[in-house]
């Protein structure tokens, strides 16, 4: 074939008058002829696919009709030579008036979301006796900065102290190491401690205490909205007896060594005491262990009212959650068990807890008491009692 015949117009009225073309495959030249006869139909993979002189000779009967849908597919096209020649096709287009789109432009590309900001653990302490405990919770800031709110909870008021301020990575990472290695507090995941603070607010509100100055802010800071009602412990479960009758145990862990009953509990239980000491009976070392014993009991049973159940079982279910993050899962699941006991009023057998928490009142009076015969000497020391004999939580009482 004569050079002439190979330029797309000789090729394209080659193709339409049907004269041979042996140079090229039989059938790409008969799938040329079709794509020529029908060019506004003609698909940019069929062109493609055609030896590069019948692809440009297509494109030529585009060109010749006016159409501009394949020359502007091919502009894009991976096929280099045809990506040019679809370029100068659509410039003689223009030239000749035909409309033709502006060239295909990507998408601008989106930009990617924005990371998520890193979620910190919250830092809490044990609970106290009183039903307090420290909170501190801390959230990124834009930077290197860090917002640390440290807030004193109650169980029985709500939010009732709070500071609020920023710190950089560093302090905050230290203060965190110092924490956990000094002991006493244990790492919340943000959403707990979240829940921990809803709890609070929520209290504060039921019960009319103002929130501390900063409260509002903080709740906002972290999406937190106060609770709207009481927390609800799940009911005992069957092993929870068994577990409850070592709750007395939970006296001996540090945190709970320090729990005493209120003030004036206490002093009631004294003066129960000193009624059986200095009773005007005649009593044997066993009947006045027994009398202390029933005086610790009567005791506690009057304070465990169905209020104060529900508190401290609140109180132990945290501290439950404690334990099990201190690595502590026997004393946990003991307290959690007590926890579902004491707040679903179960009477029997009564809170070994509960009655282990008025013996040790025993325990301090008996020791100051021995303090005092020490500090002034034999001769004027006050009659001890001298029946040493364990209770059932296994406390020497007087």
């Amino acid at each position: 074939m004569s050079s002439s015949s190979s330029d797309p117009r000789s090729l394209l009225d080659a193709l339409r008058s049907g004269a041979p073309l042996p140079a090229f495959p039989a059938e790409a030249v008969e799938s040329a002829r079709a794509l020529a006869r029908d060019v506004s139909q003609a698909a940019l993979t069929h062109v493609e696919a055609l030896p590069e002189p019948l692809a440009l000779a297509v494109l030529e009967a585009a060109v010749l009709n006016g159409h501009t849908v394949l020359p502007e597919a091919l502009s894009s096209s991976s096929v280099k030579p045809l990506a040019k020649a679809a370029k100068k096709a659509l410039y003689q287009l223009r030239s000749r008036g035909v409309a033709v789109a502006g060239p295909a432009r990507a998408a601008p590309a989106e930009p990617p979301p924005a990371a998520a900001p890193e979620a910190l653990n919250a830092l809490a302490s044990a609970v106290t006796g009183g039903g307090e405990r420290a909170l501190v919770l801390a959230r990124v800031l834009r930077g290197a900065g860090v917002e640390v709110v440290q807030m004193q909870l109650s169980d029985e008021r709500g939010v009732v102290a709070l500071q609020l301020g920023d710190r950089n990575r560093a302090t905050w990472r230290k203060l965190v190491k110092d924490g956990l290695a000094h002991g006493g507090i244990v790492e919340l995941p943000p959403e707990e401690a979240a829940a921990l603070l809803a709890e609070a607010a929520g209290t504060n509100l039921r019960t009319h205490t103002p929130f501390p100055k900063g409260l509002d802010v903080v709740l906002r800071h972290f999406g937190v909205q106060p609770q709207q009602s009481p927390t609800e412990l799940p009911p005992p479960e069957p092993e929870d007896i068994r577990r409850a009758q070592e709750a007395d145990v939970l006296h001996d862990t540090v945190e709970l060594a320090s729990w005493l009953p209120p003030e004036p509990d206490m002093q009631a239980l004294v003066q129960k005491m000193d009624e059986v000491v200095h009773s005007p009976l005649s009593l044997s070392d066993v009947q006045r262990q027994e009398q202390l014993q029933a005086a610790v009991l009567g005791v506690a049973q009057g304070f465990f009212t169905p209020e104060v159940r529900q508190r401290y079982a609140l109180r132990l279910w945290r501290m439950a959650d404690y334990f099990e993050r201190s690595s502590r899962p026997r004393e946990a699941d003991i307290a959690r068990a007590e926890a579902r006991r004491l707040f679903h009023g179960a009477q029997e057998p009564f809170s070994r807890f509960a009655e282990r928490l008025f013996e040790k009142v025993l325990a301090l009076v008996a020791a100051a008491g021995a303090r005092a015969g020490a500090d002034t000497g034999p001769a004027e020391a006050a009659p001890a009692p001298t029946l040493e004999r364990r209770s059932p939580g296994g406390l020497i009482i007087p």
